[in-house]
């Protein structure tokens, strides 16, 4: 089982940069965490497999090549604030929290807001605010953020969500039906929201009042 650093760059090597992810950055912080901490034990061995694993509670932690694209596709500057739905594991989560200036994050699961704290911490990445709730809410008292990642499917964007962009900011988020759907980049303009897709992805429904119900 190829483990660390080792496991981590070489899962960049053949899944991430021979594919179409060619963001420098995005790239270089894959290679610097290990995938490992976030996922059971009994899974550790198959921690960088091209594919989405269980960590409990009916989640999922998402395929590497799944993560490296949406977060390419929201445009993650150092200087960025960001809005993360679907805590899991806290894998986006240490991500996101390498490359942007902060990081909010969102879970309904406190057991799974628990552990990702926990791990985090002990990565030594502080630059996360932990949230428990409806994620499709969104963090209004913390907005605007200039990028939003939603790891749950929607049948349509949350208005919440789209409402707490910031100008020059893009939601991606996989939207479709419960059995399929497109991964879709909403960009905040100055003349109003554009939209473009990613690709077909397929994620765990988001459970909000604004999204489907639980």
């Amino acid at each position: 089982m190829p483990r660390g650093s080792a496991g981590a760059k070489r899962m960049v090597r053949r899944q991430l940069a021979s594919r179409d992810i060619t963001d420098a950055r995005v790239l270089a912080t894959m290679a610097s965490v290990p995938r490992e901490r976030f996922v059971p034990p009994h899974l550790h061995r198959h921690a960088y497999d091209d594919g989405p694993l269980a960590i409990g509670h009916g989640q999922t932690i998402s395929q590497p090549y799944v993560v490296a694209l949406m977060t390419q596709a929201a445009h993650v500057d150092r200087h960025a604030r960001v809005l993360e739905i679907g805590t899991g594991s806290g894998y986006q989560t240490a991500i996101l929290s390498k490359l942007a200036s902060h990081v909010w994050t969102i879970e309904r699961v406190h057991e799974l807001t628990e552990h990702a704290q926990l791990t985090l911490r002990d990565l030594d990445l502080h630059n996360v605010t932990f949230i428990e709730g409806d994620g499709a809410q969104g963090c209004p008292t913390a907005a605007p953020f200039n990028a939003i990642i939603v790891a749950a499917a929607a049948p349509h964007p949350p208005p919440s969500l789209l409402g707490q962009l910031a100008t020059g900011g893009r939601l991606v988020i996989p939207v479709g039906d419960r059995d399929l759907q497109i991964l879709t980049v909403y960009h905040r303009t100055e003349s109003g929201i554009s939209q473009k897709t990613a690709g077909t992805c397929r994620f765990v429904p988001l459970v909000s009042r604004d999204a489907f119900p639980e």
